[in-house]
């Protein structure tokens, strides 16, 4: 856990009528979405989302927000509002309901769905209400409108928080797509409405601030996918996020067009598009969709909607590029990528497209085909709703600083003064007074890890002796020493992974261990925690300069 501003002191209790606003995650980085807001005693969790490893966090499923902040108030939790379904912002609410299972959670009904088939996983029973665009709940202290906004998922909200200390409102993830599928557009009337009555703290999407223009349909990607399935000769694997139900209903209706039989592939997938189906957000033609398990009785005119779109390792497209999955890519085969690349994935999706064109594929994606568009509002999105909502304060979020810093230049160019864009990070204390917004301190905030059914026991220490088995490899050394007179009895014997094949690489150091040893007995040094630094330090020395690598070094000294 780090304290983000060491500057910024622990902020003094909120005075009466105000509101507190603290980001536990989300701001700086693309996922783990979730802030608190604190008014009257009582505290409203908006979002509660997850974030996906890097490479250089080896053996990590998931990254949490770090609940200390509000484990110690947990009993003064009133309700989780989730704005949609996406994993950084539902993911991490089974692991908040573990510490207390009756909070109330609040959302779509397709968000509470999704939430819901995650939380059967977790062997939880949420208590839930269900809202719609429209709907105003007062959730305690708090008066919460809902407000209907478009994103690459269906039932997105953006919530307006009415308090005694003003109005906030929280877009959520949104963008201004005129012509969506489900013909549910973003509603800008209400957020014009709610800007003349007056907006006092606008939190804002800031994932594309930094791309000019407008965010483009997602209709126009449909000529791209209807030329991709013309052309392609055998299979069509698309690979997708498992809840963007928008693009599955795209390659469903091309599917369909083309005459090919479709198969969901990943467990996530298949649960997901049920549940988007049974509840009508997907409509698929009867007879269209097979099992996996029948794909070998169609040929190869099918299309294969799969997981996998960020290169995950143990994601079904993954598999299929390694090698090891029952589904084998081969040449004459499409795979579309069919999504934008998070932050940290680049890596693992270009191993992927190697493998998949090494086995012969053609891979289409987001640099080489109009397979994808974004689900965020771009530049021209944003300033348009600064202007209509005329907000007194701003406070971009949803995005790494880059997108931040843009977001909140954007809201000076439409008239914002630049003292009231408040840009700031996971941690900081935004408090609302009479309308006035400003950071009054900070709270430590960390990153909490998910390991199997380990979560918040690996640490950054961890995390770097890990990159360093990975990257340098292992050596430990066992040297057994007579108590009496310092002598070596037995060894060293040196065993080492992922460093050296050959044992006779080590003939040479063993020689300087055995003359170190010898040095410090003599020199009066003679517990077997020193010696084994000694140990260490000797071999540290002997790798560093003969090899130029920092491999992990566990001495052992044993006194007999």
């Amino acid at each position: 856990m780090t304290h983000p501003h060491p500057g910024l002191e622990t902020p003094k209790k909120l005075a009466a009528g105000a509101l507190r606003i603290v980001a536990l995650g989300g701001l700086g980085e693309i996922g783990r979405n979730m802030t608190v807001f604190e008014t009257a005693g009582k505290l409203l969790i908006v979002d509660c989302g997850v974030l996906f490893p890097e490479e250089t966090q080896p053996g990590i499923d998931l990254i949490l927000p770090d609940f200390s902040y509000i484990r110690d108030r947990l009993h003064d939790v009133i309700g989780i509002v989730l704005t949609h379904g996406h994993e950084d912002h539902i993911g991490a609410v089974p692991y908040l309901l573990r510490e207390r299972g009756d909070i109330a959670v609040y959302g779509s009904a397709l968000t509470l769905a999704l939430l819901g088939a995650k939380l059967r996983e977790h062997r939880i029973t949420p208590l839930t209400r269900e809202v719609k665009a429209g709907m105003i709940e007062d959730v305690g202290p708090f008066s919460v409108e809902f407000v209907a906004v478009n994103h690459s998922i269906p039932d997105a909200l953006a919530i307006a928080i009415h308090t005694s200390a003003g109005t906030v409102l929280h877009t959520g993830d949104f963008k201004m797509d005129q012509l969506p599928l489900d013909g549910r557009i973003t509603d800008l009337r209400t957020f014009a409405a709610l800007g003349e009555k007056g907006v006092d703290l606008f939190l804002v999407d800031s994932t594309n601030a930094d791309v000019p223009g407008f965010t483009p349909s997602e209709r126009e990607i449909i000529p791209v996918l209807d030329r991709v399935f013309r052309q392609t000769k055998r299979r069509v694997i698309v690979a997708s996020f498992a809840s963007h139900v928008h693009r599955v209903q795209q390659i469903i209706d091309t599917a369909a067009a083309h005459d090919r039989k479709v198969a969901f592939v990943g467990r996530s997938m298949v649960r997901n598009m049920k549940i988007a189906q049974d509840m009508g957000y997907l409509t698929i033609p009867e007879n269209l969709v097979i099992d996996a398990k029948e794909l070998e009785n169609h040929g190869d005119n099918v299309a294969l909607i799969c997981t996998g779109s960020q290169g995950e390792p143990l994601a079904a497209l993954s598999r299929m590029a390694n090698g090891d999955h029952a589904i084998r890519v081969g040449p004459g085969d499409t795979v579309i990528l069919a999504s934008s690349l998070i932050p940290g994935n680049e890596n693992p999706v270009y191993r992927v497209i190697n493998e998949l064109t090494r086995f012969g594929a053609k891979v289409v994606h987001k640099a080489n085909a109009l397979v994808h568009v974004s689900g965020h509002a771009a530049a021209g999105e944003l300033l348009y709703c600064y202007n209509i909502v005329k907000p007194r304060y701003v406070m971009p979020v949803h995005g790494e600083w880059r997108h931040l810093r843009a977001n909140a230049e954007l809201a000076i160019q439409t008239g914002v003064p630049r003292e009231n864009a408040i840009i700031v990070e996971n941690g900081i204390v935004v408090d609302l007074v009479d309308h006035e917004a400003s950071v009054v301190g900070s709270v430590p905030v960390g990153f909490v890890y998910v390991d199997g059914q380990s979560i918040g026991d690996i640490t950054e220490a961890s995390l770097k002796d890990r990159r360093i088995l990975g990257e340098e490899g292992f050596i430990s050394v066992v040297v057994v020493i007579d108590s009496q007179s310092g002598k070596i009895v037995a060894g060293p014997d040196i065993h080492a992974r992922g460093f050296a094949e050959d044992l006779e690489l080590f003939d040479e150091v063993k020689l300087k261990i055995e003359k170190a040893l010898e040095v410090a007995v003599a020199d009066g040094i003679n517990g077997t925690h020193q010696l084994s630094q000694i140990v260490r330090k000797t071999v540290g020395s002997w790798v560093g300069g003969e090899h130029r690598r920092r491999p992990m070094i566990v001495p052992l000294v044993i006194e007999v």
